[in-house]
């Protein structure tokens, strides 16, 4: 770490301003800053409510979020354990270089030695090369012979409705 006024923690119900604010940042970088629907009462129902979707990392330097990072479990039927998966990490660009998301993939990592899973797991976006090259020397690497399939709201509810067979 090149700075040393930075923390890194769990989130609490208190941070999900924050929370909201890094994920806005994040929409923005990848190029969808209007496809962000969520809001703060959202965010806080299903991040601190009664059955918790993910947990959120964040980074601080001094008092101010930096980035952050956001997972959940899932799990491996061929290792019959449990695994964690980055939904989001995020720096602001404006600090990046100065080990925060190197920083944030460790303490994740730990959260997965510590939680008994089996691997780390996420995506990235095909053009971000920046984020490639940095995943790749962690020593991460590309599951070229999967392809990530998506159903967003209006395709989940079209195949509920869906008669079997």
């Amino acid at each position: 770490m090149k700075t040393e006024n930075f923390a890194i923690r769990l989130a609490t119900a208190a941070d999900v301003p924050i929370i909201l604010e890094l994920i806005r940042a994040l929409a923005t970088y990848e190029r969808a800053p209007n496809e962000v629907t969520a809001t703060e009462d959202g965010l806080s129902k299903v991040l601190f409510g009664e059955k918790p979707a993910a947990e959120v990392l964040l980074a601080f330097e001094n008092e101010t979020a930096v980035g952050f990072a956001v997972f959940f479990h899932n799990f491996s039927t061929w290792l019959g354990r449990p695994g964690l998966y980055l939904e989001d990490l995020f720096v602001r660009p404006e600090d990046r270089g100065k080990g925060y998301g190197r920083a944030l993939l460790i303490h994740l990592a730990k959260i997965a030695r510590d939680r008994g899973c089996g691997r780390m797991e996420w995506a990235v976006l095909d053009w971000n090369e920046p984020a490639i090259q940095f995943y790749r020397k962690l020593g991460a690497k590309p599951m070229d012979d999967w392809t990530v399939f998506r159903l967003k709201r209006d395709g989940i509810a079209k195949l509920a409705d869906a008669a079997p067979g």
